[in-house]
């Protein structure tokens, strides 16, 4: 299935799709990001999605090159041009292209590209026989307190961390910070059960406040789960009855191991499935309305 990139309101087919190599999102990482997805060709929470996008540009002081609409009509037309039943869209804004310094004045007309490509299977035994994590101390550039819960694209840091996990055969690592609180995983939020209740790290730790995070506290509202977001640490991970990671392409994915140890029984408990199937439930809900309203 073909992936298209449309580039400042263009589309081009994925080969002649480029960008300067002056641009300082390929230069510096000085850009920000969204990762969204459609189901049945209708994007899930794309208004969330994009606040947060133009949200993130404010606060690096990226200008928004176009005003939201016009970006999910663009994000829009690059999964119609696909023409695969749904798409992972990935949105990009950078500061655009400019000298070689790291005077921020210097850039000019800041570049938007979107990448509409198949959505990544994941294998349904993540589901069924969870994932296994590891913990790390990380730092990384949105640690620090300016640019805290900015989705920017310097995701070095993040990467070092999974490819360490992956070589230790874990699916994800989770980062905790300076002081060993367990903030988030490195493309995902992270959530506990213990004795009936729900625990997420608290937003003011700086984590990246995910979009599916949200709408997992809404569904564990809904089913009368209490929810605690406070701080976490290692241990709390270890001695859980129940442990998940979430992300917009991944969902709701169980986690039956952290570091060296088992958690619980070492299979999906019967709260993590439950939110599973209330956030696919919210997902089609959602997307009725939006093929009715259309």
């Amino acid at each position: 299935m073909p992936i298209v990139v449309s580039i400042n309101g263009v589309v081009f087919a994925e080969e002649d799709a480029k960008v300067s190599v002056f641009d300082r999102g390929f230069l510096y990482g000085d850009s920000v990001f969204e990762v969204y997805r459609t189901y049945d060709g209708v994007p899930f929470a794309e208004a969330a999605h994009l606040t947060r996008l133009a949200r993130s540009a404010q606060r690096l002081l990226i200008p928004m090159p176009v005003d939201l609409g016009t970006l999910a009509r663009e994000a829009a037309a690059a999964h119609v041009a696909t023409g695969n039943p749904d798409s992972y869209l990935r949105l990009v804004i950078t500061r655009g292209s400019g000298p070689l310094t790291y005077d921020l004045t210097t850039a000019k007309d800041p570049t938007r590209v979107i990448i509409a490509a198949p959505v990544p299977t994941i294998p349904e035994s993540h589901y069924t026989a969870g994932v296994a994590v590891r913990i790390m101390q990380v730092s990384r550039p949105t640690d620090d307190k300016a640019a805290a819960g900015v989705k920017a694209s310097n995701y070095l840091a993040n990467l070092l961390a999974v490819h360490e996990a992956k070589q230790k055969g874990a699916h994800e690592a989770i980062i905790t910070g300076r002081g060993g609180e367990v903030l988030e995983g490195a493309s995902s939020n992270v959530f506990v059960v213990k004795d009936g209740r729900l625990r997420t790290p608290r937003s003011e730790s700086g984590i990246l406040a995910g979009i599916t995070r949200a709408t997992v506290l809404e569904a564990a509202h809904a089913v009368g789960l209490p929810v605690d977001e406070v701080a976490l640490f290692p241990g709390d991970l270890y001695d859980a009855d129940e442990v998940f990671i979430t992300s917009s392409i991944r969902e709701v994915v169980p986690v039956v191991k952290v570091d060296d140890r088992v958690i619980a029984s070492g299979a999906p408990g019967p709260l993590v499935q439950q939110l599973h199937a209330a956030y696919r439930a919210r997902i089609r809900e959602r997307t009725q309305q939006a093929q009715r309203a259309h």
